[in-house]
Parts: structure tokens; sequence; C-alpha cells
């Protein structure tokens, strides 16, 4: 056995552990490449980059519908990439926030949230009505991708969407989640994100954790866990106010 088959069989045997070390080096060469923008794109923003162009690349290969993750050598990145270590990841960005800064963010905080949600419903109607989706189930659960990559398919699955009207949902809100990413360090003087408060306003409207996280770290690593608190938050409203409030009053315009 040579040595290839015999790293081949170690690394389909702890695919966990090698998917570990293949994220180390996606990050390492991410934040090198981010470091000759002088700070301006952020290495996380490049990763992600850099996963979208495995999961396709993995897809084309297999025709499946995880991606990488499809190809047995590289099936430990659908557990390291599942909804266990996001939530872990999300969690944890809480405990590097001072809760008197959040305090004092106070109603305009919540504010932020519902202005957000509601922002990214009209921009569904703009998206999806020049594209012939007039049915309110179509039109909400756009609505929800545009929000976040998972309040879509929520919503989508809730209000019993096509699979079709769900993928592009998701398109969407990945589509927005690496446009924060870049936009914000470009946009952060001009908008005064230069302390907590306005982190947090800002991850409220934005509402995606990882587009908020890694645009805010390329201005400010210290106002990463602030706009990471109020986009957190945004998901969970969203799950809530698209499958009701905003599909009936859909309903009531279109319908």
């Amino acid at each position: 056995m040579d040595i290839v088959a015999i790293a081949t069989k170690l690394f389909n045997s702890n695919g966990m552990v090698f998917s570990f070390m293949l994220l180390g080096i996606i990050m390492y060469f991410a934040y090198k490449i981010g470091k000759l923008t002088h700070g301006r794109i952020h290495g996380s923003a490049i990763a992600i980059f850099f996963g979208l162009l495995l999961a396709y690349i993995g897809g084309a290969m297999t025709g499946g519908h995880k991606g990488i993750a499809d190809v047995p050598l590289f099936a430990g990145m659908g557990l390291v990439g599942g909804a266990m270590f996001r939530d872990f990841a999300i969690v944890s960005t809480a405990f590097g926030a001072d809760l008197e800064e959040i305090k004092k963010i106070g109603v305009r905080g919540v504010l932020s949230l519902f202005i957000g949600e509601f922002i990214c419903l009209l921009a569904g109607f703009a998206v999806a009505y020049p594209l012939g989706y007039t049915d309110p189930i179509d039109l909400v659960t756009i609505g929800a991708g545009i929000a976040t990559f998972v309040v879509g398919p929520v919503t989508g699955a809730a209000l019993g969407a096509s699979s079709e009207v769900i993928a592009i949902s998701i398109a969407a809100g990945v589509v927005k989640s690496v446009l924060v990413m870049v936009v914000t360090p470009f946009v952060a003087k001009i908008f005064g994100l230069d302390n907590p408060q306005s982190a947090m306003a800002f991850g409220g409207i934005m509402g995606t954790t990882s587009g908020t996280a890694a645009g805010m770290a390329a201005v400010d690593p210290k106002l990463v866990p602030y706009a990471a608190m109020t986009a957190t938050f945004y998901t969970g409203l969203g799950c809530l106010l698209f499958p009701s409030v905003f599909y009936f009053l859909t309903q009531m315009i279109f319908g």
C-alpha cells in the first residue's frame, strides 16, 4: 500500500479531523490574500468564497446536494459546516460583548431588527415580482431568503413553497451575506461604524451574522461581538415574522 492510499484511508477514517486541517489551510491562505487588500476585504470573506467554490466543485463532481461533503474524502465537512458548529460559533461571539454597552442601544436595537426584516421583505418583492413570482408564498419566501439563508428555507417549508423557490431564497441569502462582508469596510466611515451602539444597529438592520461579523472584523475586531449580537436575534425574529405577519400582509396586497 503506497503512501497516498494510506493517507486517503486515514483521512476517510478521521473525516472531522481532516476537515479541521483543511479549514485551517483555507483560512491561512484566505487571510494571506486578505492582507494584500490592506484590510478592505477580510480574510473570512475570502474563505467563504473558497468554501462556495469548493461546494460548487463537489456538487458538479458528484451531482449531490451537500457540496464538497458528497465527496467521501471530504465527508467530515458536512459535520464541521453543520448546524451544531454554526450555532456554537454564533453563541461564542456573544461572550466578547459588554453587557453595559448592550443596554445602551435600548429600543433602537429592537427597532433596527424590525426595520431590517421589513426592508428584506420589500427587497424580496422587488426581486421576485419582475421575475414572474407573483404568488404570496413565493414572494415571502424569497424575501425571507434575503433576510438570511436560514430564514428562507424555514419560511418556505412552513408555507409550502416549491423547492425551486426555496433554492432561490438560499441563493439570495448567500449573495447578501457575501455582499455585506465585502461592502462593510468601504461604508463603515460613512455610517459611523466605530462604536458598539452603531455596530449593534448595523447588525440588526443587515441581519446576516456571518456577513456582519466578517465585515466588522475588517473595520474593528472589537466591534464584532456587538454586530453579531443583534444579527443573531435577526434570524429567530425572521423565522417568526415571515411565515406569519409578513405572509398575511403580503396576501392582503398580492392575494
